[in-house]
């Protein structure tokens, strides 16, 4: 079982999140809004740092997930996309799946894992993702 167990879940065991580098240091300048985050949901959370934003896919990639992006120190997501920028649902569904897809096509961006919030947190270093999450996105 348990070769059927790696097979089909997601690994978990990352090397951990090297605290010197950039990318530690990006993920740093929005801990408070990703501890508050990991504290509201349940779900493992993945990060992928940007710039001037992160953002989170919650849940279980590239099949079952959500996504939340944080900037300006505000956390956002498909609700307040549609709440304040009236955002339709079929131009949500429509993005999620681009989201979907953009993922699996940087699955193999090095992922290292860290803890927020008392909780492991995997952190994917791909500024490509990062830059295709934006322009969907934004």
């Amino acid at each position: 079982m348990g070769f059927l167990n790696k097979l089909f879940s997601k690994e978990t065991n990352f090397p951990e999140l090297d605290r010197s580098s950039d990318v530690a240091r990006t993920v740093d300048n929005f801990r408070r809004e990703l501890e508050g985050l990991a504290q509201e949901v349940d779900d493992p959370l993945e990060v992928i740092p940007a710039s001037d934003t992160v953002y989170v896919f919650i849940g279980k990639p590239p099949r079952k997930f959500g996504i939340a992006w944080i900037k300006d120190g505000r956390v956002h997501n498909f609700k307040t996309l549609a709440q304040e920028e009236g955002v339709h649902e079929m131009k949500l569904m429509m993005m999620s799946e681009q989201i979907r897809k953009a993922y699996e096509k940087n699955s193999e961006a090095p992922r290292y894992s860290t803890t927020v919030a008392d909780q492991k947190v995997v952190v994917t270093q791909s500024e490509p993702l990062a830059k295709e999450l934006k322009e969907i996105i934004h």
